[in-house]
């Protein structure tokens, strides 16, 4: 097992009487990349901003290689950078002066920092804007250059908070690219992310977070594994379904668990391409229509509906 680098230990966060981070214990090993799954009010980027020590728990604590980030804040900022969902950078007139100023921060000399800026700048398409205000900026292009800082520092604990919102699929596959090449170089990556293509392509583990809570932590595959039944059988009807029809419906095709919302069935199954044919007999012999049927491996998406009864869609609950 490798080295603990990020021990978060029954931590809480309250903001009045909303509970944004509900005792919340977690293990980030060195040199992986952990995502964290969840919508937009999830708690995702509160835990981040406490492992930041931008926030002060409520209670509990988190121990960055056995630094506490409430009794070790200083030695705990040396070691973690953040990459924020909202780009903060609109004190610098331009995105140049702004990382020479970050890389100098972080402990570059002025060629180093030059050198180094300019790879950067034009491996994310940024060189072209290095001398625009950074108010003429677009919002992805703003990104850019806020994910750009992480690249430069390259810190033992790098957090991207939503790293590739607002950025086009080539943009996007360029960055996940540079965040495996910084994990690669020796840093421990966590992501939060409210993209399952996100967190399926980069994470080693994941952590799916909702209303401030753990609900399921693994690697993606023992996450989908999680999920009783191997087969997901979904089924479109017209008809509102009786209570007693859903529950033949559940002994019949032993499905070992069922939802039925908004005209859609979706039943957890083995052996699938048996139990649609059963499925359909029954629905039909009860006159309910069904105007489609398919029939699936779990996905993330699956995973985190299993989990949480919602979907995650764009970042908000459906």
């Amino acid at each position: 097992m490798s080295n603990v680098a990020v021990k978060i230990i029954n931590l809480v966060k309250k903001f009045g009487n909303v509970t944004a981070v509900n005792n919340l214990n977690l293990d980030i090993y060195e040199g992986e990349i952990f995502g964290l799954l969840g919508p937009n009010g999830s708690g995702k980027t509160t835990t981040l901003l406490i492992i930041t020590t931008v926030y002060k728990p409520t209670s509990g604590d988190v121990e960055i290689y056995g630094y506490s980030v409430t009794r070790h804040g200083d030695i705990v900022r040396r070691l973690v950078g953040i990459a924020f969902q909202e780009p903060k950078a609109l004190w610098v007139d331009n995105p140049y002066e702004l990382l020479l100023w970050h890389a100098m921060v972080v402990g570059y000399s002025v060629i180093g920092a030059r050198r180094v800026i300019r790879d950067i700048m034009e491996e994310l398409d940024l060189w072209e804007h290095r001398g625009k205000f950074i108010s003429e900026l677009s919002g992805g292009t703003r990104k850019k250059v806020e994910i750009a800082k992480l690249f430069i520092q390259k810190p033992k604990i790098a957090i991207f908070d939503e790293p590739t919102a607002q950025l086009d699929v080539t943009t996007k596959h360029r960055v996940w690219d540079k965040i495996k090449a910084l994990r690669d170089e020796g840093s421990t990556i966590i992501v939060a992310t409210n993209d399952m293509l996100e967190a399926e392509r980069l994470a080693d583990r994941i952590a799916i977070i909702h209303k401030g809570t753990l609900k399921a932590l693994g690697t993606p595959s023992e996450l989908k594994d999680r999920i009783p039944g191997g087969d997901i059988i979904e089924l479109r009807v017209d008809n509102r379904i009786p209570d007693g029809i859903v529950k033949s419906l559940i002994e019949a095709i032993e499905a070992r668990k069922l939802d039925y919302s908004d005209g859609v069935i979706r039943a957890y199954v083995n052996r699938g391409e048996e139990k649609i044919a059963i499925a359909i007999d029954i629905l039909s012999r009860n006159n309910i229509k069904v105007r489609s049927v398919s029939l699936k491996e779990p996905t993330l998406d699956d995973v985190f509906f299993y989990f949480t009864g919602a979907r995650l869609e764009e970042g908000r609950i459906q």
